[in-house]
């Protein structure tokens, strides 16, 4: 029982730290995209960098490429290059809480798809928490006045709730018989070649890079804000989120990952002046709520058998059965 309780809590660990890194890669972006670059050299950038940090663990892990290339390909294509253009190229037109909050309905789609695809039944706890957090997301979009939002910007925002399902999903076939360090490095060295066909880095505007812009009220180097990203909102995001999939589920661990939303919220706040109404911030309760009212819908696991102690043979008793203790062990 103890592994079984230590996996979970490492499993919660690894999640929480990837929301929280996950989390601010909006707010470290959009001075990069204010100062004149491109969505999709953003997204480019952050890739490449982290593929670049990865490189050595891609060495390592070579036989990968022969066992499970499609994995690598879809990786590559969908969670990785498919999430981050989606996303970067929809806080260019509504504001990073909405566009992050939006995304995350990716754990609800692997809901869905758990329990209407895969035919696995869904507890009544995962069921109730994805109602309140869909809820909560209904106040912070203000769903009631939506033409007060980018058309464009929710359509994008939705693909990246695509992208982001398909990233749980994946994460969790990847244990099967291929390294998720692996399946994560070469995803990143895909959508670094995928990102490059689009994003045309030699028409990228370098100077840009070598300046400064104005992050919280301060001038930075354009570059350590790009490094952030590549480091620690792509890589260790990644890295930490894949071993949280794996020691819990697609369905757990989605919910989890809302612990973003608050961290996107709260430095758009503090870093970029976005405020929020109380509507609004109602439904980011309602939907922190509703992510751990499902997590909570973790399945017990039976604990393991405890095998019987040597000792002296005895002579049968009759009362045996009274003390619990029968004379056949579970163990084979």
């Amino acid at each position: 029982m103890a592994d079984n309780s230590r996996n979970r809590a490492s499993g919660l660990a690894f999640a929480i730290v990837s929301a929280l890194a996950f989390g601010g890669s909006g707010p470290v972006a959009r001075p990069l995209l204010d100062a004149g670059l491109d969505p999709l050299h953003v997204t480019w950038l952050r890739v490449a960098g982290a593929a670049l940090l990865l490189l050595p663990v891609a060495l390592r892990h070579r036989r990968v490429l022969r066992t499970r290339p499609a994995l690598l390909l879809a990786y590559g294509m969908f969670p990785m290059a498919g999430v981050q253009a989606c996303y970067f190229a929809a806080i260019t037109r509504i504001p990073v809480s909405v566009a992050l909050l939006i995304e995350f309905l990716g754990p609800v789609l692997v809901l869905l798809w758990t329990r209407l695809v895969r035919r696995v039944p869904v507890s009544r706890a995962a069921a109730l928490g994805v109602v309140l957090a869909v809820v909560g997301l209904s106040f912070l979009v203000e769903a009631w006045a939506g033409i007060r939002l980018d058309a464009v910007g929710l359509v994008l925002a939705l693909g990246a709730a695509v992208g982001q399902a398909t990233y749980f999903l994946l994460s969790d076939a990847a244990r099967d018989d291929a390294d998720p360090l692996a399946v994560i490095s070469y995803g990143a060295l895909v959508a670094a070649v995928l990102m490059g066909l689009l994003a045309r880095p030699w028409t990228l505007p370098w100077r840009t890079l070598a300046a400064t812009v104005e992050f919280g009220g301060a001038d930075v180097p354009a570059l350590a804000l790009l490094v952030w990203l590549a480091l620690v909102a792509t890589a260790v995001a990644y890295v930490t989120g894949v071993a949280a999939v794996r020691r819990l589920s697609p369905v757990v661990a989605g919910p989890v990952a809302y612990l973003e939303v608050v961290t996107s919220i709260v430095l758009a706040w503090l870093l970029l002046g976005e405020e929020l109404s109380p509507a609004q911030l109602a439904g980011a309760v309602a939907v922190v709520a509703g992510a751990f009212l499902a997590q909570t819908a973790v399945p017990a696991s039976p604990a393991p058998a405890r095998r019987s102690r040597p000792s002296e043979p005895e002579p049968p008793r009759p009362s045996a059965a009274v003390t619990g203790q029968g004379q056949q062990s579970p163990d084979r």
